[in-house]
This record gives structure tokens, sequence and C-alpha cells, in this order.
């Protein structure tokens, strides 16, 4: 139950209980509690119970949109429950309910004249209505499209009479259907707009990692240039390593001298810095081969390091010290 409790006390929850009661609310003013009759009368102005025979197309024609609602009902049915059940979805129309005499031919006839202020200003004028509509009807027992005639003429003289108000039928959905049809419709504008600003945001993600996922390509594409570059570098100036350190060791044996490095002069200066130009690329070798995984800013510190280390192959290999081949 607490739980419940703090459901409801959400937002959501606040929102789904509102919801519902307009759902509730529109199902109830739609009818859904309504029986066959003011289902039937609340989009037509004609009723005929089972077994009854009309031609309802016709007798809805002759009807047209005057503020008039006929039922035939079953012989012997309680012709004052029929009308009243038609209340609340014939309001504002007069009502005539019919039903075939059970040991005579004609027609019973109860009206309901639902009318406004009819319990008040209107009420004389409503028991006129009530009892002046079914007059002559019973004429045509075995022709109800007749009687329905009939009936609409006595439904034009009580308003030409002023005794009905004039004016057509309107037949129009409940204001809960309103406002479920509004809200469907602004749930749909809410949720294509989403989904349509969800899609742009999705697409400029994707536009963002795309080129991204492109910077990084260049990147690791000038970083395997680089390193394809040294790599040249140091294989041209191998052999030009291999004639200097042999000069070195041949300048030891002469002197009889050896700098810190293994060699003499300007060679020994070449053989140390190409070593160590060996070295500082030999230990870049483990981090390029990584490249792939890594993200474009390690990328392009591995390019910047490898350029740098092209530069020093570069003034290696304009180093006098040792002849080119």
């Amino acid at each position: 139950m607490s739980r419940l409790t703090r459901f409801i006390g959400t937002p959501f929850g606040l929102a789904t209980l509102a919801c519902l009661a307009l759902a509730g609310w529109a199902l109830w003013s739609g009818g859904v509690l309504d029986g066959p009759i003011a289902r039937e009368v609340r989009t037509s102005s004609v009723y005929a119970a089972p077994g009854v025979e009309l031609d309802e197309p016709a007798a809805e024609q002759v009807i047209g949109n005057r503020r008039l609602v006929v039922l035939f009902l079953e012989p012997g049915a309680d012709l004052r429950d029929g009308c009243r059940a038609t209340e609340r979805a014939a309001d504002g129309t007069l009502v005539l309910a019919l039903s075939r005499e059970v040991d005579d031919d004609g027609y019973d006839t109860y009206g309901c004249a639902w009318l406004p202020g009819r319990d008040d200003a209107n009420f004389g004028r409503a028991a006129v209505a009530e009892t002046t509509i079914g007059r002559g009807a019973d004429q045509f027992p075995d022709e109800p499209v007749e009687a329905v005639k009939v009936i609409v003429v006595n439904y034009d003289l009580l308003v030409r009479a002023d005794i009905v108000p004039d004016g057509a039928r309107t037949i129009s959905p409940s204001l809960p259907r309103y406002l479920v049809a509004a809200a469907a419709v602004t749930a749909v504008g809410v949720g294509a707009a989403s989904i349509w600003l969800a899609a742009r945001r999705a697409g400029r993600l994707a536009d963002r990692r795309r080129a991204r996922r492109q910077q990084l390509a260049d990147s690791r594409s000038r970083l395997s240039a680089a390193a394809a570059v040294l790599g040249q570098q140091i294989i041209d100036l191998d052999r030009r390593y291999a004639r200097a350190e042999r000069g070195a060791a041949s300048g030891k044996a002469a002197s009889g001298k050896q700098d810190a490095a293994g060699g003499t002069g300007e060679r020994g200066d070449f053989v140390r810095r190409y070593r160590q130009l060996t070295m500082d690329y030999t230990d870049l070798l483990a981090n390029i081969v990584a490249a792939d995984r890594a993200d474009r800013a390690d990328v392009d510190r591995l390019t910047e390091r490898l350029e740098r280390l092209i530069g020093r192959g570069r003034e290696l290999a304009g180093s006098p010290a040792v002849p080119g081949s």
C-alpha cells in the first residue's frame, strides 16, 4: 500500500490518475453505461426494437434534422421506461415511443419532451408537446414510415405554434471526447516532434563521430607515413654508420685514444647520434604498434615525436663526418 501511495505521489502517478479520470469521464459521457435505446438515439433519430419491421433509412430521411426522436418498441413494452432511457442521450429533443397494441390495431404512445426548461418555465409547453406529438400515428399500424410522417407533421405544427423551439438537432461528441481527441493529436504532434528532434540529435552525434573517426584515421595515416620515413632514413644511415664505425675503430688504433662513446672525433659523434636515434626509434615502436587503440591526441603526440626524430635523421644525413656512398 505504501508503494502505491508513493507512486501516486510522483508526477507520473498524478498524470496517470488524471488520464484515468479523463478516460472514465469520456466513457461515461460517451454512453458506456447506456442501454441499447440510448446508444442508438445518440446518433440517430429512429430506434426500432428487434423484431419490429421498419425501414430505418426511410424513417430517418422523413425526420431529417428535426429535434425529434421516434422509438418503435416491441408490443407490450414499457413505453415510459423506454422513453425515459433517452433523457441524456437525446437531450434537447422531443421523443415519442410507440408500440403495437396487443389486443387492437394501432399504437400505444408515450411522449417525452427533453426540451430546455422543461421542469420550470416551459413545463406547460413540454406537457402539450408530449400529448400532441403522437396524434394520428395509430392510423398506420402496418405502415410505420407513414406513421413517422404523421408524427413529423405534428412536430412541425408544434414548432409553428412556438411550443417546441425551432432549430436543427446537432449530434456532436461530448467534451471529454474532444479532450481525448485533442490529447491524442497533441501526443502525436509531441511524439513526432520528439522523434524528429531525437533523430536530428542522433544525426549530429553520428556526424561528429564520423568526423572524429576521419580525423583519427588521418592522424594514424600521418603517423604511419612518419614512421615509414624515419625507418627509411635509418636504413639509409645504416650504411654510413658502418663506415663511420670502421673509421672510428681505425682512429682508435692509430691514436690509442677513445672517447666516451667508443669513437673519436666527428666520426665518433656520428656513431653516438645514430645509436641514440635508433634507440629512440626502438622505444617508440611499441607505441606505434598500439596506435590503433590510441585516441587522436596520443597519435598526434607520437607523430610529433617521430617528426623530431626525422629532423635528427636529416641532420645526420647532412653530416660531413662520413661521406655518402
